[in-house]
């Protein structure tokens, strides 16, 4: 059987209008929803196979292809505008990144939190080598909290504020550590919550992150003046768990308005999605969202400023 270089194009123009098209459908399956983080590759993808059937005179596969560029370009461009004014008068820098336990090139962490001066870090995958090596930042962070653990979920949160309250809590169904901690910005307070769940490979750890994921508004209520929830959550934002998340917690995407920035994975840069993610109460208003220098991590750090 001959394998044409025109049906190798047509069937990929029916896997990205499929996918394209199935992915918008509000279920809860886990099989489904792994392909729904792959909405900017699919609007490329789309783009292109439009672009290459125009000049292949296919009249169905191009109006197919049309369809689904609308579709991606739809759940995609919103995210490209619509800032936020800056209301508030007092300016914070956040660091977030998850460093990869395995990772040994500490000083590229250390060089990044350097150049960029951040008020607040966020870590995941703190292991007990990479609790050792961040004891360095301490001068320049004295309040912190941080909970070492073997393998990938580890976590720790470094500030120059006070924390007027912190706590790890133990987060169902897998144990993962959850920081909670109040920090005093000047004037005001500021409630931060970061967690790490676990990667949806598979029916019972698609559960599990969903799980997690649900535990995380009861811990957002606050009194404080703002409230921030950061994290690797292992999640897109087109994902059906995270956009439950987004409407139960009241919490706005950091992201909205700076576009997509994508974090992992960095060894595979055309596949790389947004999982890493900073969602803010209405009192912040962020001026600035973008993705840091590699620390040999397979997440990109995220750097975000904002005004309280």
């Amino acid at each position: 059987m001959r394998v044409s270089i025109v049906g190798l194009l047509e069937a990929a123009a029916v896997v990205t209008i499929l996918f394209s098209i199935i992915t918008m459908l509000p279920v809860d399956y886990h099989g489904l929803q792994l392909f729904s983080h792959f909405r900017l590759q699919y609007l490329v993808v789309s783009l292109l196979l439009l672009l290459l059937f125009k000049w292949l005179h296919n009249p169905w596969i191009i109006a197919a292809l049309g369809i689904a560029f609308v579709v991606n370009a739809a759940y995609v461009l919103p995210w490209y505008f619509g800032t936020r004014e800056s209301s508030g008068n007092t300016e914070l820098k956040v660091l977030h990144a998850n460093v990869l336990a395995r990772n040994t090139a500490y000083g590229r962490l250390i060089k990044l939190v350097d150049d960029e001066n951040p008020d607040i870090i966020i870590l995941q995958e703190i292991s007990p080598a990479w609790a050792a090596e961040i004891q360095s930042l301490r001068s320049e962070y004295p309040y912190s909290r941080i909970e070492a653990r073997e393998g990938n979920f580890g976590i720790a949160l470094l500030s120059r504020f006070p924390l007027t309250a912190s706590q790890v809590v133990t987060s169902p169904p897998l144990d993962y550590p959850t920081i909670v901690a109040d920090v005093s910005v000047g004037d005001k307070s500021l409630h931060v919550v970061t967690t790490h769940p676990m990667v949806p490979l598979g029916r019972s750890f698609y559960d599990a992150r969903n799980e997690q994921l649900g535990t995380l508004p009861a811990l957002l209520d606050s009194e404080s003046d703002a409230s921030m929830l950061v994290g690797d959550l292992n999640a897109s934002m087109w994902d059906f768990h995270l956009r439950l998340l987004e409407q139960s917690s009241g919490l706005a995407n950091a992201r909205a308005g700076f576009g997509i920035v994508p974090t992992w994975p960095t060894f595979m840069p055309f596949a790389m999605i947004p999982i890493d993610h900073v969602f803010v109460s209405d009192s912040i208003s962020v001026t600035g969202f973008r993705s840091g220098s590699r620390i040999g991590s397979d997440h990109l750090p995220l750097v975000v400023t904002m005004t309280l």
